[in-house]
């Protein structure tokens, strides 16, 4: 099974001629409510992509309206639910704006996210057919213990570092590398992560390099038009192109490349397969407006097809 620990948030987007700067107002003309958070988004992603009744989606929503939609729209999609807990705190909300190029600017209002917990997750799921997907909007020691629980039973764990944290120690990243088989990453979040434990790499493809090799895992950078690189742990390097489109919205681009990759990671495809599969799935993403609407199912996918 794919596991997905994270966040889920309902995401209320607005289309504007610019992203406004510091103490600037711009105005829409409306908004649109979209169901989203990085955890809930690769689950989506992940089920529209893999065989039916292989993903399960674990962590906390509020107990309100938006908590029913956002488990509705899981289960709607494929995703099984049964590990998703209701908390005190309201359902995690983010608020997005997209300018005319496509391109977004996200807050994020957390809520019941920074209430999931590992201890949700049942032992006897943890096994070596377990593929557990991760991200970095749910508390980092929580996805930390489930990461190191899956890795004692030998299951597999993807990890997605995104958002990067405004203050990511050295001992966070370590820890991190340690606990992951699947490094996934764009350009930007690669430099971080490899400035964070003290390295100076000159880009983002040795920043790639130098994390595969610290933390003996794979590597993988998303890197928008120019496709996605891997680098495993002894230097060998893979690329995948990027399609060729004029993007709509790029909000959930990044989590259906995660979302599909780990359905190819769990069909134990060639890593080859599952860059490109990833590639073309976040490419479809990119051509409808909202995080999940425009995530491919898998005959749309030109490798599946």
């Amino acid at each position: 099974m794919i596991l997905v620990f994270g966040s889920l948030n309902i995401d209320l987007v607005a289309q504007v001629p610019v992203i406004p700067g510091a103490g600037r107002t711009v105005l829409a003309p409306s908004y649109q409510t979209h169901f989203g958070g990085k955890g809930a988004n690769q689950a989506v992603a992940a089920a529209r992509i893999a065989r039916p009744g292989q993903v399960r989606m674990a962590g906390r929503v509020g107990q309100d309206g938006f908590g029913d939609s956002a488990i509705e729209n899981l289960k709607s999609n494929g995703v099984d639910t049964g590990l998703v807990v209701r908390a005190d705190e309201p359902t995690g909300c983010a608020f997005i704006t997209v300018d005319q190029a496509g391109e977004n600017a996200i807050t994020v209002a957390s809520g019941a996210n920074m209430a999931a917990n590992a201890a949700d997750l049942p032992a006897a799921l943890l096994g070596t057919d377990m593929v557990l997907v991760l991200q970095m909007e749910v508390p980092f020691a929580q996805a930390l213990q489930a990461a190191r629980r899956t890795t004692s039973a030998s299951g597999t764990v993807i990890w997605n570092l995104a958002p990067v944290p405004d203050k990511m120690t050295r001992e966070m990243v370590s820890e991190l590398l340690g606990v992951t088989d699947y490094l996934l990453l764009n350009e930007h979040e690669a430099m971080d992560a490899a400035v964070a434990i003290g390295l100076a790499p000159s880009g983002y493809e040795a920043a790639a390099a130098d994390l595969a090799r610290t933390g003996d895992l794979t590597c993988i950078v998303t890197a928008g038009a120019q496709g996605a690189l891997a680098v495993a742990a002894n230097g060998t390097r893979l690329h995948a192109p990027a399609p060729r489109i004029t993007p709509v919205d790029t909000t959930g681009a990044g989590d259906t490349f995660v979302g599909a990759f780990a359905a190819m990671v769990h069909e134990k495809v060639p890593l080859q397969s599952a860059l490109q599969v990833g590639c073309e799935a976040a490419a479809q993403k990119c051509l409808t407006p909202g995080a999940q609407a425009g995530m491919p199912v898998r005959a749309k996918i030109p490798s599946l097809a």
